[in-house]
């Protein structure tokens, strides 16, 4: 679903394979002319799959673990088998380290090596559940640990996972969104597992979103090793890294807004942050701009991108660029069917993100039937599109959003349905690769 297919103009067609490519594309090639206008930009980065032969980047892996005492019995054990198989996952060339934490927070694996080591396993095996839920302070020492192997070869990554509400400490969704604002400075990305309906899912994602990292709900912990795997492949994957995107806006053409990803805008030039791209992934980012009119039949740039970024296989510097232009047209039928069938779709599903954010926004504030005409909203603009664009899997989401606002029109914002909507909108926001 992440990977489109549209009208790109984009200088970019002679990248090497395995570099990262930059495409640029406009919601519609051929814009009408004599007027102002508001239109969208989307610039997509393509990662490579991995090169094959190449040693992979070395991972500095810290497992946050919450034993407090909700995660007792199933939920405990599931996330111990888990936290095991990352290890057996991961050679002697990673690091490999564990804290778990209560209303105290422990070191059970202190940073080393990874490899087969009965010993760390038995250490993992022996946790047990305890208290109350220090999450703040988990995460903190998880990042010390991180730090004592900060060099430029390991991919830094911290996969936290919690069942409850942070109790003790620093509890509040700003106060994670600080920690992973600070963390992603240092290259240290924190993904988050929230298990069952008791965690706070707006904490959770903030970390995750602040930091460039992953989240996850996980209904149940028979999922847990399956979610596991899931993220360890993805760091095993890391294709580029340290990644500034500029998009540099052209004259008459004024930059309005990022749609759903956070960045600067200076002037005329827009500037946003990524920790890693995985092997054949795409992220993209949509930007909203108003561009003045033209008359018919003229041809304009509009915006040109640059990402550079490091290659984490030979730790070199690189980049790669692209650019779009579009057509002016006083012929509203030529207007209409220049259409990007790519763009405009990821419009409207990071629209329908918002839609969810909304959604539960009005619930929180005790306005169910505002949340449940968000929802049902955006799922008629879905069909919408879906019917235009003959789209299937546009319309299954316009269908899953109806029946997401059923569900809150029947039973309420419920704990469960609102961790859906967090995660799927976060998920659908930073185009997060799912199983």
């Amino acid at each position: 679903m992440l990977i489109t297919i549209g009208f790109v103009w984009s200088n970019t067609a002679l990248a090497a394979p395995q570099d990262v490519q930059c495409r640029v594309e406009l919601d519609r090639a051929i814009l009408p002319a004599g007027r102002s206008q508001t239109a969208i930009v989307k610039v997509s980065l393509d990662a490579p799959p991995p090169p094959q032969r190449i040693q992979r980047p070395a991972v500095n892996l810290g497992i946050v673990l919450d034993r407090s005492g909700s995660m007792s019995g199933q939920k405990l054990e599931k996330a111990k088998q888990a936290a095991v198989e990352a290890f057996r996952h991961l050679s002697n060339r990673d690091i490999f380290s564990l804290v778990v934490y209560d209303h105290n927070i422990q070191t059970v694996v202190p940073a080393q090596p990874a490899g087969f080591n009965e010993g760390v396993e038995r250490q993992i095996r022996a946790i047990y559940a305890g208290g109350n839920t220090a999450l703040f302070g988990g995460v903190s020492q998880g990042a010390a640990e991180i730090r004592k192997n900060s060099g430029p070869g390991y991919i830094h990554r911290i996969i936290l996972l919690s069942d409850g509400l942070a109790n003790v400490g620093p509890s509040s969704p700003d106060d994670l969104g600080r920690l992973g604002t600070a963390l992603i400075k240092e290259n240290i990305s924190v993904t988050t597992i929230g298990v069952g309906t008791d965690y706070n899912e707006d904490l959770m994602t903030r970390l995750a979103q602040n930091s460039d990292g992953n989240s996850y709900f996980v209904e149940s912990s028979r999922d847990l090793p399956r979610i596991f795997t899931a993220e360890l492949g993805d760091v095993l994957n890391v294709v580029a890294r340290r990644i500034q995107l500029t998009i540099e806006c052209q004259d008459g053409v004024r930059p309005l807004g990022l749609i759903n990803r956070q960045g600067k805008i200076r002037g005329q030039n827009v500037e946003l942050y990524l920790n890693q791209l995985y092997g054949s992934q795409q992220k993209f980012a949509l930007l909203e701009v108003e561009i003045t009119g033209s008359a018919s039949g003229a041809y304009r740039e509009i915006a040109r991108a640059r990402v550079s970024y490091e290659d984490p296989f030979s730790r070199r510097q690189k980049s790669a660029v692209g650019q779009v232009a579009a057509t002016f047209s006083s012929d509203t039928s030529t207007v209409r069917h220049s259409v990007n069938r790519s763009v405009y779709r990821d419009y409207q599903l990071n629209l329908n993100a918002r839609a969810q954010e909304e959604a539960i926004r009005l619930s929180d504030e005790g306005r169910k039937k505002d949340a449940v005409d968000a929802l049902k909203s955006s799922a008629s603009k879905l069909r919408q599109v879906a019917e235009a664009f003959d789209d299937d899997e546009l319309m299954k989401e316009a269908d899953k959003t109806e029946a997401q606002a059923a569900t809150v029109e029947k039973k309420g914002m419920t704990k469960k349905q609102r961790k859906v909507l967090r995660t799927e909108s976060y998920q659908m926001k930073t185009q997060q690769m799912t199983e």
